[in-house]
C-alpha cells in the first residue's frame, strides 16, 4: 500500500497511559515518531539517547509547559520545534493545561534535501 493514514485518537495510549506508538501503527523503519499526552502537572520521563544515537525534534501540538535540557528551561507551547541532540539529557513538564507533542527522532545521517 503506499499510504497509510493513522488517527491520533485512533491509537491506544502505552507507557504509563500517554505515549502513544505512532511509528508503530504507521509501520515506520526509517524514523521513529509518537505522540505523548501528559496531563497537567505532569512530569515525564528523564532521558538521553547517547547509547543509540538518536536526535529528536519535540513539536507542541497543545497546552504547554517547559521541558529541561542539560539544566536549562525552555518554554513549550504549541507550534514551537525543539531539537534535542542525543547526548542531551531531556526532561518534558506539563503546565496547568497539560502538554500534547509529536516526537520524531532517528540516528543521524548525512542526507540533503532536494528542496
Amino acid at each position: 500500500m503506499p499510504y497509510v493514514i493513522v488517527d491520533s485518537e485512533d491509537v491506544e495510549p502505552g507507557y504509563g497511559g500517554v505515549f502513544k506508538l505512532i511509528r508503530k501503527r504507521l509501520g515506520l523503519r526509517a524514523f521513529g515518531i509518537n505522540q505523548v499526552d501528559l496531563p497537567p502537572g505532569a512530569e515525564g520521563r528523564e532521558h538521553d539517547h547517547a547509547d543509540s544515537g538518536q536526535e529528536e525534534v519535540y513539536l507542541v501540538l497543545g497546552g504547554g509547559g517547559t521541558m529541561a535540557i542539560d539544566g536549562e528551561e525552555i518554554e513549550l507551547k504549541p507550534g514551537r520545534y525543539v531539537f534535542v541532540s542525543a547526548a542531551s539529557v531531556r526532561k518534558p513538564i506539563a503546565g496547568p493545561e497539560g502538554l500534547s507533542w509529536v516526537v520524531a527522532g532517528a540516528p543521524p545521517q548525512d542526507w540533503e534535501p532536494d528542496f
